[in-house]
């Protein structure tokens, strides 16, 4: 047959064709060339996965890689990609109408990693990580010009950012999400929605109730639109200041509003057990990281910074570190694979090229291994989980070209 390479014995779990057992995965020409229990290497390159686990391409619905135009916000898009065990990013937010060009034609081309973006409501995108509130208010859009924008760019271009937040909510109510909902609508294509405190409240006027901002916004999404940051720790998000999953957020699932973990500094255990003990999943996982929330070196951010950004924080994580928070939750190692494969690919309108392993499709394969004994879990609320089971990322293959996960972003084990 010819083939270049083949991975050997590991346990291949694919959601969206139903296979969950040990198989080889052949590889000829940057494309799968076969799936089968058993495959002669007749010459080709032997890779050894026994043990590990062998997946589709994972794909990190939320990040945030426009290295350089964000400022320290952005991360290199491979350290993040294929050097994490990740073969596929979308941007949230990083690219604005303004800015997309850069992306498309200078961040996307130097990247190994396959890149997409939703691009931002705001005008001014992420710049600067989102710093400068004033900047995202009815002044900053430009509904028009968005739209036209996107519209030429649909090959990279796959929903809308928003944000939803009561520091927002306080200076323009919902104004600016009913813009975003406008520009995905003439699209075709999904708003995402971000979750919980963002910016302060206004110290002059009525003080917001995070309670009534998610009542608010649920009515305005449609089918296959996102809320982002299900299990955040800032208020206005899932859970009411009573201490229970609104109601309307049910409403919202029903009608086929998805959610998307976005895991960043937002997290906590405590508000994601709460959700999943509703029976809650989350349809896709987004790691969420960018410069201001992974370990930062120590000449990293200043002082200043570290104390006026509302997206600080330092507790270790990435994608498998986030799925395996899923699985220590209760979800399912195939749930938690369906997360990362199947279902971002779904929300991309990519399903006939990502999130399965099927023969003829390019070879975009993400392997895993699943290391036992006991370590320490953390969230931006000073929570610690232990855990017995981490999962980690060992490499992926980009078009059939192999890259080791070595990226400097991926936390060392910590023992308990």
């Amino acid at each position: 047959m010819g083939y270049e390479t083949v991975l050997k014995g590991g346990r291949v779990i694919d959601p969206a064709t139903g296979r969950d057992g040990q198989f080889d995965v052949a590889i000829k020409g940057g494309k799968i060339a076969a799936i089968e229990p058993t495959i002669a290497p007749d010459g080709a390159e032997v890779v050894d996965l026994s043990g590990k686990i062998v997946i589709a391409g994972m794909i990190d619905t939320h990040g945030h890689i426009y290295q350089h135009v964000t400022g320290k916000f952005g991360l290199n898009p491979d350290m993040v990609g294929v050097r994490s065990g990740v073969t596929t990013i979308i941007d949230q937010g990083g690219p604005s109408c303004m800015t997309l060009g850069g992306f498309k034609h200078l961040i996307d081309p130097a990247a190994k990693t396959k890149l997409y973006c939703f691009i931002s409501a705001y005008l001014v995108g992420g710049l600067e990580g989102h710093m400068y509130p004033d900047l995202y208010g009815p002044n900053g859009v430009n509904p028009e010009h968005t739209i036209r924008v996107a519209k030429e760019n649909l090959d990279i271009v796959r929903g809308v950012k928003a944000h939803a937040e009561i520091g927002g909510q306080s200076r323009w109510g919902m104004e600016v999400i009913k813009v975003g909902k406008q520009i995905s609508r003439e699209l075709g294509l999904p708003l995402y929605i971000h979750l919980g405190q963002l910016w302060p409240s206004l110290e002059e006027g009525p003080v917001p109730d995070p309670d009534e901002l998610i009542r608010e916004l649920v009515p305005i999404m449609e089918e296959g639109d996102m809320l982002a940051h299900p299990f955040t720790r800032h208020p206005g998000g899932f859970v009411s200041e009573e201490g229970e999953v609104h109601p309307i957020v049910f409403e919202a699932i029903d009608r086929g509003v998805r959610v998307d973990v976005g895991h960043g500094s937002h997290f906590s255990f405590e508000v994601a057990k709460k959700v999943l003990d509703t029976g809650i999943k989350p349809f896709t996982l987004g790691a969420d990281m960018h410069g201001f929330n992974v370990t930062v070196p120590p000449e990293g951010l200043d002082k200043g910074l570290r104390e006026s950004n509302p997206f600080f924080g330092a507790a270790p994580f990435n994608l498998t570190v986030a799925m395996t928070e899923l699985i220590t939750l209760g979800m399912t190692l195939p749930e938690v694979v369906a997360t990362v494969t199947q279902n971002p690919a779904t929300v991309l309108g990519k399903s006939d090229e990502l999130g399965s392993l099927q023969v003829s499709r390019g070879a975009d394969i993400s392997v895993l291994e699943i290391i036992d004994g006991k370590f320490k879990l953390f969230d931006n609320s000073g929570v610690e989980v232990v855990t017995d089971k981490l999962v980690r990322p060992v490499m992926c293959f980009k078009d059939g070209e192999r890259f080791d996960s070595d990226s400097p972003l991926i936390p060392p084990p910590v023992y308990a």
